[in-house]
């Protein structure tokens, strides 16, 4: 499986159309959640991503310290409908973990899970920083993970 990743400049444009339109079909319009998904720190960012057929099946936002939280961060994350419950988003976190090290030699990763997803998260070594609270009407915790 080739998972890619780029910083933003490097994206040709079909790949960054590709990733906006996964964000949005997920994050906007399955969970129905009106919200501001282009944020402004995707140019910061590295993008993390896998592709089938001109399509994003997965992909996750890596983003630096300092430019969300005080650590580096893992955003965005999403496995296409049709790719859920077959593995793909433990791959992808991982992925995420490892160029997140890699790039950003970081002390700790930080991350919003949704409420439903913080055992997935936890399986990782992701730990609960925070109470339960909503984020544009759906459950989220923050979590941590100590990079040893």
């Amino acid at each position: 499986m080739e998972w890619i990743v780029k910083e933003f400049n490097q994206l040709t444009s079909n790949e960054l159309y590709s990733l906006l339109k996964a964000r949005v079909d997920v994050f906007v319009v399955e969970q129905q959640c009106a919200y501001p998904e282009l944020d402004g720190i995707d140019e910061a960012c590295l993008h993390l991503f896998h592709m089938e057929d001109g399509e994003v099946m997965a992909y996750a936002r890596l983003v630096p310290a300092g430019e969300k939280y005080e650590q580096a961060s893992i955003g965005r994350v999403l496995v296409h409908p049709t790719k859920r419950k077959m593995g793909l988003g433990r791959v992808l976190v991982q992925e995420s973990i490892d160029h997140i090290v890699a790039h950003y030699d970081p002390k700790e990763i930080r991350l919003q899970a949704q409420s439903h997803l913080t055992g997935f998260y936890a399986s990782f070594g992701f730990e609960a920083i925070s109470d339960e609270y909503d984020d544009d009407g759906i459950p989220h915790v923050d979590m941590l993970l100590t990079v040893r």
